[in-house]
């Protein structure tokens, strides 16, 4: 849990070698206690301080340490033929830190804070490999425009330009030979992100909020798409959202190929053209009583021949939900809302440390469940495995070998209150954090009365 830190943050550019090595420390720290306030992580005061120092530096630029994790996000890519970035934005909500400078206003009146957009590179198969992009600001209080206005605003002076910017991000950072779906809910859905230049391998799925005009003798999409058959059916895992419980839903599918139409308004009037793309209707048959069916109108840039490619695109989606479970780490596990910096600037340079603290929790959490026999020596050192075992276990002899990632996830949950029973199902990751607050302090106890082991971690 502490070499990691070393690792991901070496190519951290400050000018200054003592703060790229204030970092490492921080996000060590951060780690090991991520649900903890700034002092009650760092061990001592002299400690706590110099993290305040650092966070107050204006040598510290955010989009560093971004760019920093971003190029270990890249590493973790080689190989893969295709991923997933699913993007989506959040509030960070400091209302009630009336001194803070730098604040904008949030979605309710009189509410202040800042707004965070990112874009979380995912594995196919649903591990999340790091940020992509990540982009911090404050929205400016000003009394509400008109719709007319808003129309005649282009995109790029809006707040919707994020989509974009993610979607750039990807052209610039991702290489061409890696198939690349950005995956965004509703507030996506624009005309302009589908128009914006991609590369053959650089795709869309997005799903749909607005029933557009096409080319098509129904007029609408969401009419033509329901006069169709239905083509198949599958089942998909969905997160939780919510009150909503997380459960397996059963989703008949239609697909169809259409060309949506420029809007018909506005900036739009002269030069758009139409776009192609594929259009599926995932519904929901028989949702659990009381429970919303699910309904996901996807639209894709892909080529959507077959049921299996429908499948395909389907599952992909489902694993949007990651980006709202990093936020709700980012959040929630490392407590980005209580941080006490006295304006915006050393809120952003935290939030981008946080940033790497909540994917690699993240991380734990998820390539425990799908790579479950991998030795957990890839994320825990000697001591900290040896005492997790031990305290687990209720053993004084550590085993000759490190446990499974799952088995060690399965016991740092354990710390964190998680139950193990026949149906709990494997540990979410607020059990984990927990348990990792614990361990923290574990290991260190065991170190104190294992001194000869030092070398060992």
């Amino acid at each position: 849990m502490q070499n990691w830190a070393v690792a991901e943050l070496e190519t951290v550019k400050f000018g200054d070698r003592r703060l790229k090595y204030r970092l490492m420390r921080i996000v060590e720290r951060m780690v090991e206690r991520p649900a903890l306030s700034i002092p009650a992580a760092c061990k001592n005061w002299a400690e706590t301080k110099a993290t305040y120092r650092f966070l107050s530096s204006d040598k510290v630029e955010a989009e560093a340490i971004r760019a920093a994790h971003r190029e270990k996000t890249m590493e973790r890519l080689q190989g893969e033929t295709g991923i997933l970035v699913a993007q989506d934005t959040t509030e960070l909500n400091y209302s009630s830190h009336k001194k803070k400078e730098g604040l904008g206003g949030l979605r309710h009146p009189g509410e202040r804070g800042l707004y965070v957009h990112s874009g979380l590179a995912i594995r196919l198969d649903g591990v999340p490999l790091g940020l992509l992009y990540q982009e911090v600001w404050a929205r400016s209080i000003r009394s509400e425009r008109s719709k007319e206005e808003r129309h005649a605003t282009s995109t790029k002076e809006k707040e919707s330009q994020r989509w974009i910017n993610t979607l750039a991000a990807c052209r610039e950072h991702i290489p061409e030979n890696i198939q690349t779906i950005l995956v965004a809910d509703r507030e996506a859905d624009m005309y302009d992100l589908f128009a914006a230049p991609r590369s053959s391998q650089l795709h869309l799925l997005v799903r749909a909020v607005q029933n557009r005009r096409i080319d098509h003798p129904a007029t609408y999409l969401k009419q033509a798409v329901s006069e169709l058959g239905i083509a198949g059916q599958m089942s998909v895992e969905v997160g939780r959202q919510g009150e909503r419980a997380p459960r397996t839903a059963h989703l008949e599918i239609r697909y169809l190929n259409v060309e949506i139409l420029p809007p018909h308004r506005g900036l739009y009037r002269k030069g758009a053209q139409p776009i192609s793309v594929w259009v599926i209707l995932a519904q929901e048959s028989s949702p659990p009583a009381g429970e919303e069916p699910i309904s996901w109108w996807l639209l894709t840039t892909l080529s959507i021949r077959t049921l299996e490619e429908a499948q395909r695109c389907i599952r992909w989606y489902s694993y949007r939900w990651l980006i709202e479970r990093y936020h709700f780490v980012l959040k929630s596990g490392c407590r980005i809302e209580r941080l006490q910096l006295e304006n915006a600037q050393r809120l952003e340079r935290a939030i981008a440390t946080y940033a790497i603290v909540a994917w690699r929790l993240l991380w734990l959490t998820y390539q425990a469940r799908l790579a479950p026999e991998q030795s957990c020596a890839i994320a825990l050192e000697t001591f900290e495995w040896q005492s997790l075992c031990c305290t687990v276990l209720r053993s004084a002899t550590p085993p000759q070998q490190p446990p499974s990632l799952q088995l060690a996830i399965l016991y740092i949950a354990k710390l964190g209150g998680f139950l193990a029973r026949k149906g709990d199902g494997p540990p979410g990751v607020q059990t984990i954090w927990r348990g990792l607050n614990r361990l923290s302090d574990i290991a260190a106890t065991w170190r104190l009365l294992h001194p000869s082991d030092v070398g060992n971690g």
